[in-house]
């Protein structure tokens, strides 16, 4: 994250701006999108950036299009991206897929509308959550991020493609329209203040190299297509070389290393921000936009006596588990307030286990949830 050491140019931008500006520090260098609100600033700004910066981009046909031109950029050696909103991440969700059993690294962005089906094109929802981590068929592991400010839009965009890139897998960044739209003094950071990580190629020759090998860290080395290392991708299950198989001892040992390669970093990939939460008697847990009024609410509530927390969640997927848990088991109550009809407050209640009490504040008319409205639950519970 940037500290005040490393803040750099200071500038006035959108939330989509500033994720357009995290994609080009990060290494980005490739994306395919196709226009929707409340993205389109992404894709419009990225259409004279990347080029400037020795980039690609390509406005494709559609959203199953775009996801699948980034996966061959990505092949081909390029740190690539899409942004859409929910209709588009709807169509992206078979070439999602793909990019997990294919283990191809990616970024995509969904900025968040109201829905279903074609919805609140212009207003504010958080109800991909549950999309996100479950969209795409069949049992896979998936890293989901959110964002709150303009600099989280930087900040996390990098961290995404550093994580993308780390661990040879997609991972999508969830906003939405209140913090796509929403301008804000932002830092960037100078060049090389900054991590970026590339991904882990083969110091193997050619002829040598097994793509899906597996080793201690379960992400192999990734051979670049155009460096002579020609190997199979498909999006059936397949052995080592990554020739589809059914066999057992070969599909059983492939989908436990997915799984593996994620779980045993979740002290790397899972993210949050506390406020507050030393001696907090009550806490809010919030995400995306929410996470801004949850702010000012807990603020206001500690000038009225309330011992109130917040845990804003940057990582949503995989869930933070353990970073909650002890939390929940030593305050009175939690609220979790979000834009749909609760789909972060499951996961809450089935960490929980009974061990505090948990209540919800949901809002599903594209509106936002307002500062006021959380203090008064607050001051209630």
């Amino acid at each position: 994250m940037i500290t005040a050491k490393s803040r750099g140019r200071q500038l006035l931008l959108q939330g989509n701006e500033a994720i357009v500006e995290g994609a080009l520090a990060a290494g980005c260098r490739f994306f395919a999108g196709y226009p929707i609100t409340p993205a389109t600033e992404i894709s419009e700004v990225m259409s004279y950036r990347l080029p400037a910066a020795g980039g690609t981009f390509i406005q494709m046909e559609d959203e199953i299009a775009s996801l699948g031109a980034v996966i061959g950029a990505s092949l081909a050696g390029t740190k690539a991206m899409t942004a859409t909103s929910g209709p588009g991440f709807s169509l992206m969700q078979e070439n999602l897929g793909f990019a997990c059993v294919a283990e191809v690294p990616c970024v995509i962005v969904d900025v968040m509308r109201g829905g279903p089906s074609t919805g609140l094109p212009t207003n504010v929802s958080q109800g991909d959550v549950m999309q996100a981590r479950w969209g795409t068929h069949g049992d896979h592991p998936i890293i989901v991020m959110a964002v709150s400010t303009t600099q989280d839009c930087f900040d996390i965009t990098v961290k995404a493609f550093n994580f993308s890139e780390k661990y040879r897998t997609p991972v999508i960044i969830l906003s939405d329209e209140v913090v796509a739209h929403t301008r804000e003094k932002i830092f960037l950071p100078h060049p090389g203040e900054i991590e970026v990580l590339d991904r882990i190629r083969p110091n193997t020759p050619p002829e040598w190299y097994i793509p899906y090998e597996d080793n201690p860290r379960g992400v192999p080395p990734m051979g670049i297509f155009g460096d002579g290392y020609r190997y199979h991708v498909t999006g059936l299950l397949h052995d080592v070389r990554g020739f589809p198989t059914q066999r057992p001892d070969e599909i059983i040992p492939f989908m436990s290393r997915l799984f593996r390669k994620v779980n045993q970093h979740f002290y790397d990939i899972q993210v949050v921000e506390e406020e507050s939460t030393e001696d907090a008697e009550v806490i809010v847990i919030a995400y995306g936009s929410v996470s801004r009024s949850a702010r000012r609410a807990i603020r206001e509530a500690r000038k009225r006596g309330t011992k109130a927390g917040l845990v804003q969640l940057m990582t949503l997927w995989p869930f933070p588990r353990q970073i909650l848990e002890p939390l929940l088991r030593r305050v009175r109550a939690v609220l979790v307030p979000e834009l749909n009809m609760g789909q972060v407050s499951r996961e809450v209640k089935r960490i929980n286990q009974g061990a505090t009490r948990i209540e919800t504040l949901n809002r599903i008319d594209g509106n936002l949830i307002t500062p006021n409205e959380i203090l008064v639950r607050l001051v209630k519970l």
